[in-house]
């Protein structure tokens, strides 16, 4: 555009000085518009030139797909070959020929092997030399964070279906990545929310150490923290470690209500099961062993008689309603278990992105990106989502609890639905972003952030602290609505930011 503007200003000198040299009656109407017409023609011309244009067809005849997910380690039951096989559903049922634009879909796939050097590595290679035009799954944060930086710079695309950092989408972000079923601010906030409902206000937590472990208990220790309680301690393990048993002791002697497991895949499974053998959450032992984040394969590895009555929130359930059940049975039948909602995420983010080629006419990255952000996500897996300026796949997330051995009817019939938890409550406000591709929508973020600070010490049982609190608060509202563009993020997850319990 700034070269359209060129080519108008530099006719329109060339007019005026023509215009000077001849007659008055040369400025009459019936000449002017003539000039002009074809001046706007020419600097029109100019501009499409210099604007980028995004080339229709496949670029090089074919649709790669990656999935780089963990093959071998803690999370391979929850993603692994799992997600290969949602990918593959995914793309059959795209197009039963497996075509986009009468081109051949490709899938491709390796183990990452939970190490950030090896998921890098393999990511230049795909798409420097394989011509992988998407890589998906990326179990682990670790590599997740690495990979989506990759693609970002080489102008290929990342969907994040199995990491769950909400730095993926936060301090992180980038225009090439989109993180698609959960994150550690979702997992944390539907589990604490629930917990602390019940009058559990003391949390002690057993994290795994990397950064999927650090990002689950930060999130978790802010949402207990905004509801009034209390963490009284935690401590890390590191990953695949088989012996929980001083982490446990640990725990045990802290004598939190809650003791919050920020970990995953086969370590999840092995603590519970160990916790169990230790009489938390059984007997003459109040204290509530619960994981913030466990899929339904690591329920089943538990048994329910281990895993009974804990709350779990998650993306998916199979058993959720007649389109889940259908895809979770063709799933099945590949596979002989349920699909994890990493790998039915797999499925609805492969789906997804190749409607967007179809429907953007070309697989360009940006392009296709820009489609699938234009475009509601509706599958057998996700309904209604939205994926958001920051990448965030928006979409509604479940509190479940797990079944007694009584209550259980049927192999996999492991969750009771206790609530629907909406997406917009159940994912990180876009109001205190720090995501670069998102504007500032709080003049006064800094200041409202430096405020929460301020009023934590205060007892939130004072009358007139909560007077205080509350006016100062809603000034920051105010500014916020005056300045968010007619947006209001003024929502519920902000003012839990400053307490739930002011009552304001």
């Amino acid at each position: 555009m700034y070269l359209v503007w060129q080519t108008m200003c530099a006719i329109s000198t060339s007019t005026r000085g023509d215009a000077d040299k001849l007659p008055s009656h040369s400025h009459s109407p019936s000449l002017q518009p003539s000039r002009w017409r074809t001046a706007l023609l020419a600097a029109s011309l100019a501009g499409l030139t210099a604007l980028p244009v995004h080339a229709a067809g496949l670029s090089d005849n074919v649709v790669k797909i990656g999935v780089l997910t963990d093959m071998s380690g803690v999370s391979a039951d929850n993603s692994g070959r799992g997600s290969v096989a949602a990918a593959e559903l995914a793309i059959e049922d795209f197009a039963k020929d497996k075509k986009v634009l009468g081109q051949p879909i490709e899938l491709i796939s390796a183990d990452h092997q939970g190490k950030t050097y090896i998921g890098a590595n393999l990511a230049r290679e795909w798409f420097d030399t394989k011509g992988v035009d998407m890589i998906t799954d990326l179990t682990f944060s670790n590599v997740a964070l690495a990979v989506q930086k990759i693609a970002d710079d080489k102008g290929k695309l990342a969907l994040v279906t199995g990491a769950g950092s909400a730095a993926i989408t936060n301090e992180q972000c980038n225009k090439s990545t989109v993180h698609w079923m959960y994150d550690t601010y979702a997992l944390a906030t539907g589990t604490a929310r629930a917990l602390s409902a019940q009058g559990l206000k003391s949390w002690y937590f057993i994290s795994a150490d990397y950064a999927f472990g650090a990002a689950l208990e930060k999130d978790a220790r802010a949402i207990v923290q905004a509801q009034c309680g209390q963490v009284l301690g935690s401590v890390k393990h590191p990953v695949g470690v088989s012996d929980m048993s001083s982490y446990l002791l640990q725990a045990q002697n802290s004598k939190a209500q809650v003791i919050g497991l920020a970990n995953s895949g086969a370590d999840t499974l092995n603590t519970v099961k160990q916790a169990r053998e230790f009489g938390l959450g059984t007997g003459a032992n109040k204290q509530v062993f619960t994981p913030l984040l466990a899929l339904i394969t690591e329920v089943n590895g538990m048994g329910l008689q281990n895993a009974q009555g804990m709350f779990i929130t998650t993306g998916f359930y199979w058993d959720q309603d007649e389109q889940t059940r259908a895809f979770s049975r063709r799933y099945f039948e590949r596979m002989k278990k349920m699909p994890t909602m990493m790998q039915a995420a797999v499925y609805s983010a492969v789906l997804h992105y190749l409607k967007a080629i179809k429907a953007a006419g070309t697989d360009d990255a940006q392009a296709v990106m820009a489609k699938m952000k234009a475009t509601e996500v509706n599958d057998a897996v996700v309904r209604k989502g939205k994926i958001r300026d920051d990448g965030r796949l928006v979409h509604d997330m479940m509190l479940v609890q797990v079944k007694t051995p009584a209550e259980s009817t049927r192999a996999w019939d492991l969750y009771k639905i206790k609530q629907v938890i909406p997406g917009d409550q159940a994912f990180h406000s876009l109001a205190l972003s720090r995501c670069s591709l998102i504007k500032k929508r709080y003049r006064n973020d800094s200041c409202l952030r430096l405020s929460i600070k301020r009023w934590r010490p205060f007892s939130l049982e004072s009358s007139n602290h909560r007077r205080r609190i509350g006016r100062h608060f809603q000034e920051h509202a105010r500014l916020a609505r005056r300045d968010a563009d007619g947006v209001a993020f003024l929502d519920a997850q902000t003012t839990e930011l400053v307490g739930r319990q002011m009552r304001f």
